[in-house]
Formats: C-alpha cells, sequence, structure tokens
C-alpha cells in the first residue's frame, strides 16, 4: 500500500455566467494527493491518504468519497477547520489556473503530533503539492519522511505559487526530500518556475546523483522524458488527444506510474524501481500517458480505470 500524503479540498470550476451576471459555478473534489490516492486505487492498486479533513459539509463529502472509491481512510486526521476551495479557471487551451481559498483549512494544519503509526503493510509514500511548503503540515510531513526513511518515496512538487509565491521555500523543501526519494516526477512547466534556464538532463543528473532513482519530466502534450539511477534514458511523445481539460492530468500520470510499479514490484514498488531496464521503463512510461490522456479528455479530475487503459491502448 501507499500512503498519499497530502491535501484534499474542491475545486470549483466557473460554469458560464447569467444575464443577471449571476456566475454559475460547478464543484469537484480534487488536490492532487487526493486525486493520486483515488487513480492508484481505480488502477488496482492498494492506497491510502494522510491528510486532514474537515467534518464541515464538505469534509465529509471528501471522506465519503474515498470510501466509495476503496481508500483507506484509517489515516485521516478529522478536524473542525474548514476545508479548503480552490477556484479553477481554464483558458481556451485547457489549461488551468488556481485560487486557493485555505489559510487554516484542515488539509493544511495537521501536526506531528498527529503522525499516526504506520505498520509494515506501508510499502511506500507519495509527496506532492502545497502541502509540501504550507505550515504546519509541511513540517509534519518533512518529519515523516525522516522517520519512514528506508520506504519508497515519491515527489511530485506540483508548484502552486498562488499559495507560496516565495520560489526559495519550495526549492528549499524539494531539497530535503531529494536524498530520500526514489521517484521524482516534475512537469517541466513547475522546472521553469523553480529552475528557469536549467537544462532538464543536467538537473535530472543532479538529482541522480542526489540518490534518486527515477525521474521522470512531462511536458503537456510534448514528450515525456524519464531517465533512472542505472543509466537508462527515454522519450517518448504522446500521441494526439482532443483536450477538454488538463485539470488532473499530471496526477493521474503519477497515479499510473505508483499503480504500475506496485503491480510490477508484487507490492514493492521500490524493488520494481530498481529493476527496470529500457523496456520496462518505456512500458511503464507509455501506461501513465495513457492515463493522462484518458483524463485530459474529460472534464476535471476524472482518472482512469485500468479497464479504460487497457481498452485505449489494445
Amino acid at each position: 500500500m501507499i500512503v498519499c500524503c497530502g491535501e484534499a479540498l474542491f475545486d470549483v470550476f466557473f460554469n458560464g455566467e447569467a444575464p443577471s451576471g449571476a456566475i454559475h459555478l460547478e464543484a469537484h473534489a480534487g488536490g492532487s494527493p487526493f486525486n493520486v490516492a483515488i487513480g492508484i486505487a481505480r488502477l488496482g492498486g492498494k492506497s491510502a491518504l494522510f491528510t486532514g479533513v474537515s467534518q464541515d459539509l464538505l469534509g465529509e463529502r471528501l471522506y465519503r468519497i474515498l470510501e466509495r472509491e476503496g481508500v483507506e481512510t484509517r489515516y485521516l486526521v478529522r478536524s473542525g477547520n474548514r476545508t479548503t476551495i480552490s477556484l479553477v479557471g481554464v483558458d481556451d487551451a485547457g489549461q488551468p489556473g488556481y485560487v486557493f481559498y485555505g489559510l487554516g483549512s484542515a488539509d493544511c494544519s495537521v501536526t506531528t503530533e498527529e503522525i499516526p503509526s504506520f505498520g509494515s503493510e506501508i510499502r511506500g509514500f507519495h509527496f506532492g503539492s502545497y502541502s509540501l511548503v504550507a505550515r504546519p503540515v509541511a513540517d509534519t510531513f518533512e518529519s515523516l519522511l525522516t522517520a519512514m526513511d528506508g520506504r519508497f518515496v515519491s515527489v511530485d512538487p506540483n508548484v502552486r505559487p498562488t499559495v507560496e509565491p516565495d520560489l526559495d521555500i519550495w526549492r528549499s523543501r524539494i531539497d530535503a526530500y531529494l536524498p530520500h526519494a526514489d521517484l521524482i516526477k516534475v512537469s517541466a512547466e513547475d522546472l521553469g518556475t523553480l529552475y528557469p534556464n536549467r537544462n532538464p538532463d543536467t538537473l535530472a543528473d543532479a538529482w541522480l546523483s542526489r540518490g534518486v532513482n527515477l525521474v521522470v519530466i512531462t511536458d503537456g502534450g510534448e514528450k515525456v522524458s524519464a531517465w533512472t539511477r542505472n543509466g537508462h534514458v527515454i522519450r517518448i511523445a504522446p500521441p494526439a488527444t482532443d483536450v477538454v481539460d488538463t485539470v488532473g492530468a499530471g496526477d493521474s500520470f503519477q497515479a499510473a506510474l505508483l499503480a504500475k510499479l506496485l503491480r510490477d514490484g508484487n507490492g514493492d514498488p521500490a524493488a520494481a524501481v530498481m529493476a527496470l531496464d529500457a523496456a520496462g521503463l518505456g512500458d511503464l512510461v507509455s501506461f501513465a500517458v495513457s492515463a493522462a490522456r484518458i483524463t485530459c479528455s474529460r472534464r476535471g479530475a476524472d482518472l482512469p480505470r485500468f479497464n479504460e487503459i487497457a481498452t485505449a491502448t489494445a
């Protein structure tokens, strides 16, 4: 089982405007780690979510969704703090922009005293998005990272400058994860934000030298590049896709990576990463690309199930 650590919220989309000026809104449960946990479960893997979930109306809805999707809920920290709201605007190319309303919210307020006990059935942890930098939860997750050293660790920075505009804080937090991370997946957009003018190959080599075993860089509908510590490199150009929006595409890609590593490693994602050869790396990335393409073809972070990917790639 992989425990996804991070936010659970509602994405609220603008869905038209009435002649009176009234704005129509449409809300979808989300948050990057929340989506990844659901994505792993939909693809047949075992997942859990460790985050704060409010006892308010929206928090109860998030809890019920996790139960329905088969995500383990025992590690949720329930509180009276409100649920984070993210307002999402999508441009003509389907690219989303986010504004977060979450100061003092449940998912940002988890403390080190609330870290649960994780048994041997937990084979790895996934960290990502603004919970890497929003305190106190960022400090809590970094403490967990250190305490669980030796288990598989996955990281997707999923940078949100509207939550924390100080990019030095993002860079410092990511740097702290590098010695512990087996897998880092990052978008070219995030790399450009954090490390402008840095060559991706050079950055991947630097991360691998710090102990990371697998680095994957996505670039929207352009090529996906992946590097392993034992010297394998691949670059895959995804097929053209009719895009409704790209909300959740990166989370779908991440979930597919983790679900396939769980499957290929018989529940041990670290072993699966270490066993990757060039062909296996290509299969892993192609599977993740297929998952992301399906998500892009529909509204919001609606991640695919295993049979959908099998049908799409048949």
